[in-house]
């Protein structure tokens, strides 16, 4: 857990945003999210449906472990630290340097702001210069514009549509897949790391 009074762990600091690991004692706040429909109406099949505090942590569980296949960042308004919601990257496969995006901004207050654009920048990021992917995809649904505009403005392109693939309430949507490559993206943070001296101790084991 993170006291009040100390300051949240980050790992990736932007302009007007950072990430850091996900937080135990947020499980209240990542419930609220995901029962809030008006937050998740676009997030696709089975997200309209009532979560308990029980499958919100099964799902923290799992993705906490770590185990290779999924990274996902706690978002935090930089000017304040509030956390506003979670991003990252799943199926992640490191043989053909693949992954797919995902975006969840739960705080209504901070739509339209540009977080989600400089989160999607800093999760490709990572995805690229971290970890070394070469190509990573999303899928969007098309009346979710606002994402449409905020994933072009970060560097994904349009590769295809999956037509009439969502049903909400008694309409259809497209969805949209997007992509963008490595060799088309341009590290905003972490590649200045690599170009700092080196300090410290060298290469370690991982706890």
């Amino acid at each position: 857990m993170t006291p009040e009074n100390t300051a949240p762990i980050v790992n990736i600091v932007g302009e007007r945003v950072a990430l850091g690991p996900l937080r135990r004692d947020l499980l209240p706040l990542y419930l609220r999210w995901i029962n809030d429909f008006t937050v998740t109406r676009y997030l696709g099949p089975g997200a309209w449906r009532p979560w308990t505090y029980e499958a919100e942590t099964a799902w923290y569980d799992r993705v906490s472990r770590g185990e290779g296949r999924e990274v996902v960042f706690q978002i935090y308004e930089r000017a304040t630290l509030r956390p506003i919601g979670t991003a990252g990257l799943h199926a992640i496969d490191h043989r053909h340097g693949t992954a797919e995006f995902g975006l969840l901004i739960g705080e209504r207050d901070c739509w339209g702001q540009g977080y989600g654009t400089e989160t999607t920048r800093l999760v490709l990021d990572y995805g690229f210069t971290a970890l070394g992917l070469h190509s990573i995809m999303l899928r969007v649904v098309s009346a979710n514009t606002r994402a449409v505009r905020a994933y072009t403005r970060a560097g994904f392109r349009p590769i295809g549509r999956w037509r009439q693939a969502v049903r909400l309430g008694d309409r259809r949507y497209d969805v949209i897949l997007m992509d963008c490559l490595a060799t088309e993206f341009q590290s905003p943070v972490l590649a200045a790391l690599l170009d700092e001296p080196a300090s410290g101790p060298g290469l370690a084991p991982a706890p």
